[in-house]
């Protein structure tokens, strides 16, 4: 039976596997009764309370670590919203009754996350299986203190289990070690490859790069903004699938040369069509998306031309907004390399806004990208009034309103004021 008629509230109470109910904060909320039995627990003692205040490492064992490993599990799991499966914890549990005084215990626990209606992590459940006995049972038959002499079959694989799964946890911790020396590395990167605003362009101008919170998707979006005469500005944002190094690499690549593209042809389709070419021969490069516009302050025009991007958002004075969406191809490797590329002209008047981005601001797991996009246009139109500067910020207040813990990818963003 499903659909409204289940209670799913009952459901929970009876599920056999201990479960506790906690929010990004690490605050409990709930917790069925499997959970409260083997904990020695009431709701009460844990309902809008701090997980490690109620289950703290035991302060005689100076190698206590279930606090640490678990909070950085759970934290995993709100920054990702990934579920983590641990391995077998050793955890002990202060008893209720004689406080001070701390019981030897063992699990196995798994982590999961509740997304809520914005795609963010609105809870965790904390699904443990106590292997206390087990595990101490197999410790007397290694000792010799337990009757019964030579392990049974299931005995021997539960301890191969328990080996293979403190072996595992510490690769891992490895792995992640390793993945944050390279994170650190390629984000360094990424920022020395980008353009600092030059001082001529800051008074109309304003650039953001966020780099992707504890994600691999990060270092391959890329902003630039130049002059090509004394009424031509040329803004352009792309967007290098992969992550780490070899996206940073790749997107330093393209960056240089759809730069040396578009100074060279003053047209945002040719410049495109060059960049083409030019990564049909570079390993990393053919997913790549990218935005090319020309602005011309003395006409009023706005000349663009997208490989497979998002559109560029133009906000008018009066709050009118367009998306320019009219002259969009493939990306770079779903493209004949000779084929020319789409280019369209759009006009603007005083006090105009042009707003060029990455799929990291308005991309949501679990939403329709168009969600964004309106959520992205609405923001921009708000504050139109504002200073570039201003704007760029309070862009990236709205479309990420946790802040950091928000992003899932890079996001490159430039506003410029017509």
């Amino acid at each position: 039976m499903t659909g409204p008629g289940v209670d799913y509230g009952a459901v929970f109470r009876a599920l056999p596997s201990p479960t506790l109910i906690l929010t990004p904060d690490l605050v409990m909320v709930d917790a069925n009764e499997a959970y409260l039995r083997t904990s020695g627990r009431t709701l009460a003692d844990l309902a809008g309370r701090y997980v490690f205040d109620v289950f703290p490492d035991n302060p005689a064992d100076p190698e206590a670590s279930g606090v640490r490993t678990l909070r950085a599990s759970l934290e995993r799991v709100v920054l990702t919203g990934a579920p983590d499966s641990m391995a077998l914890q050793k955890y002990d549990v202060e008893l209720p009754d004689r406080p001070g005084e701390f019981e030897e215990r063992y699990w196995s626990p798994v982590n999961t996350p509740v997304l809520g209606p914005d795609g963010r992590v609105a809870l965790v459940v904390h699904r443990v299986e106590e292997v206390t006995a087990l595990v101490k049972q197999l410790k007397a038959h290694r000792t010799g203190e337990a009757p019964g002499g030579e392990l049974t079959h299931e005995e021997q694989m539960a301890a191969d289990l328990f080996a293979r799964a403190q072996e595992l946890q510490e690769l891992n911790a490895e792995l992640r070690l390793a993945h944050a020396r390279e994170r650190a590395v390629a984000v360094s990167l990424q920022r020395a490859m980008l353009p600092v605003l030059a001082p001529a362009h800051r008074s109309f101008a304003a650039v953001r790069y966020r780099p992707a919170t504890g994600s691999l998707n990060v270092c391959g979006d890329w902003y630039d903004l130049l002059d090509l005469d004394e009424r031509r500005i040329a803004v352009a944002v792309g967007d290098v699938v992969g992550h780490g190094l070899e996206a940073a690499g790749v997107m330093g690549q393209l960056h240089s040369a759809l730069n040396a593209a578009i100074r060279a042809t003053g047209r945002p389709a040719e410049a495109l069509r060059t960049l083409t070419r030019f990564s049909s021969g570079l390993e990393g490069a053919l997913a790549t998306t990218a935005v090319q516009t020309v602005i011309d302050r003395a006409a009023g025009t706005v000349v663009y031309s997208c490989a497979g991007h998002l559109p560029p958002v133009l906000v008018h004075a009066d709050g009118g907004v367009d998306l320019l969406d009219a002259a969009t191809d493939p990306p770079l490797g779903a493209w004949p390399p000779s084929a020319d590329r789409s280019e369209a002209t759009v006009r603007f008047g005083p006090g105009a806004t042009l707003v060029l981005y990455t799929d990291g601001l308005v991309e949501r797991r679990g939403e329709d990208i168009d969600t964004g996009i309106r959520r992205l246009v609405d923001s921009a139109a708000r504050h139109r009034a504002a200073t570039p500067d201003l704007l760029a910020d309070a862009l990236l207040d709205d479309l990420f309103p946790g802040g950091d813990d928000g992003a899932d990818d890079d996001t490159a963003l430039v506003v410029v004021r017509l």
